[in-house]
Formats: structure tokens, sequence, C-alpha cells
């Protein structure tokens, strides 16, 4: 078997038997397409490529200085995925991938996010309502872009004081959260007043509507909003962080006020370890 024939099948069985979520198919497929196949070969047999070459393609990647530890073993991890299942399916022998060092990366938990004032200066320079309880919900429920997408009213329960986090919004299809479980939040005081203000809006605020949305009842543009979040971070004097970095900032604020479990299921982490970059 031929190395881009096994590259293909494997993204087919990631898809298809492993039905992982849209974006998660997709950067595989940038992986192999841009990467893997222009480096390996599209016809070059797996029986060929051993370890020393696939060792020198890391050795090469560092040298270059061009890609990150985090993404070079990233671009190794996804070829190891490609050997076994060559493996499993199609009698392939060994894995040569799997004897590849991978880059040392170190967490340093050293990060910069939005303190409460910082927020309140960004909420004030928002366009709009809409803009104002979404940079909200963002930093104080810790929702992720794909989940303020696909947010209804029916999702919030302002007397339980509770946002139920039931599915995402990514590359035009709704599915279950990251986590693959839904989760729920609790709706303190600064994410429910700007919700409160704009479900007083003329129209769509039943259960089934979207609470974020385009002018046309669409689902948000996220390349607009994030636009219009950098206008606003400009616009209120403050450093330009990314538009993730507001769940950065909801995690900061939240070990500080939850227990750090608590704060593991609001933000839907499937490993503690995870939420320990937030404990300074």
């Amino acid at each position: 078997m031929v190395f881009g024939a096994a590259a293909r099948d494997w993204l087919r069985y990631i898809e298809f038997d492993r039905k992982r979520r849209v974006s998660t198919v997709r950067e595989y497929q940038q992986v192999v397409h841009a990467h893997l196949i222009p480096e390996f070969g599209e016809d070059t047999p797996l029986c060929e490529l051993t370890t020393a070459r696939i060792e020198k393609y890391r050795e090469r990647l560092v040298a270059e200085e061009r890609l990150s530890a985090r993404t070079i073993n990233r671009n190794l991890t996804r070829l190891n995925g490609i050997f076994r299942r060559a493996i499993r399916a199609h009698g392939l022998r060994d894995n040569p991938a799997a004897h590849v060092d991978r880059q040392p990366i170190r967490a340093s938990g050293d990060f910069r996010v939005f303190t409460p004032r910082e927020l309140e200066r960004l909420f004030n320079a928002a366009l709009s309502d809409q803009d104002r309880a979404m940079f909200a919900v963002a930093a104080y429920a810790g929702l992720r872009m794909g989940e303020l997408r696909a947010l209804t009213w029916g999702d919030i329960e302002f007397d339980r004081q509770v946002l139920h986090v039931r599915r995402s919004y990514v590359l035009g299809k709704l599915e279950l959260p990251k986590s693959g479980r839904v989760r729920s939040v609790p709706l303190i005081p600064q994410a429910a007043m700007p919700l409160s203000a704009l479900r007083r809006r003329a129209v769509l605020t039943a259960a089934g509507d979207r609470v974020f949305l385009r002018g046309d009842g669409g689902f948000i543009d996220d390349s607009a909003v994030r636009r219009r979040f950098h206008q606003a971070v400009a616009a209120a004097g403050l450093p330009r962080l990314r538009f993730h970095d507001l769940r950065h900032s909801f995690g900061t604020i939240a070990v500080q006020a939850f227990p750090l479990s608590d704060v593991a299921a609001y933000m839907g982490h499937a490993d503690i370890s995870t939420t320990m970059i937030y404990v300074h």
C-alpha cells in the first residue's frame, strides 16, 4: 500500500467510523494534504518509510524553526495514526512513527487575560448590545465561539441562574460541545444582565431562537465577531488579546471563586490538569 492511499483511508476512518467533529476532521485533512503527503510522497510504499526517514523529517522541522514544538508533535501524531490504521486494516507489520521522539513542551502557565476592570471597559466599548452580551458570556461563562453561535434562549434559565451549553456550531454544522458532553454553568450577574438587556429586542426571543444572530436571523459570522471584538479592544485601550482569551479570563476568575473540580466541569475539561493552568 502506498502512503497517499493509506493517509486517505485513515481520514475516512476518522470521519465516518470514529465520527470525529467536523473541525477535527478539517484539521487532520489540512495536516495530511499540506504537510505529510508532500513530505513523504503520494506513491511511496509504506514499507519504504522507516523510523530513520521520519526522524530526519523531525530533525529538519526543528532546525528550520518555522513550526512550534506543539505543531511538530501534531504532525508526528497524525503520521502515527496513519501507520496504526495501516497495521490494523491492511497488514502493515511495523509502525515506524511510533519510535520517533516528540518535542518537549513546557507549559509555563504564563498567559495574559483580561482583569474584571478591563472586561468592564471592553463591554462599554462594544458596538452593540449583542456584542456586549456575547463578550460577557464568553468572559463570565467560558463559552467557546462555536458554543456562543449555537446558544438559544431555551438554554438560559434566568430564574435558576444557570446556562446550559448543549451544542456548538462549527464549520456549518451543529454538534455537541468540544468535550462531547452537555454542561451547565452558573449564570452570574455580569453575564445575566447584558443577556437580559438583549432579550428585550423586538423579535427572535422564543426558546428555540438563537441568542446571537445576524440581521437576517442566521448564524453569526465568527470572523465578523472577532473583527468587532478587536475594534472594541482598541477603543477601550486594552492589550490586543484573542477572542478566545475571554474564555481564559473566565477560567482565571472562576478558580478564585469555585472549587477546581467545579471549574473543570464548567469549562468542559475532561482532565482537571487542563484546568490547573488557571491556578497561579
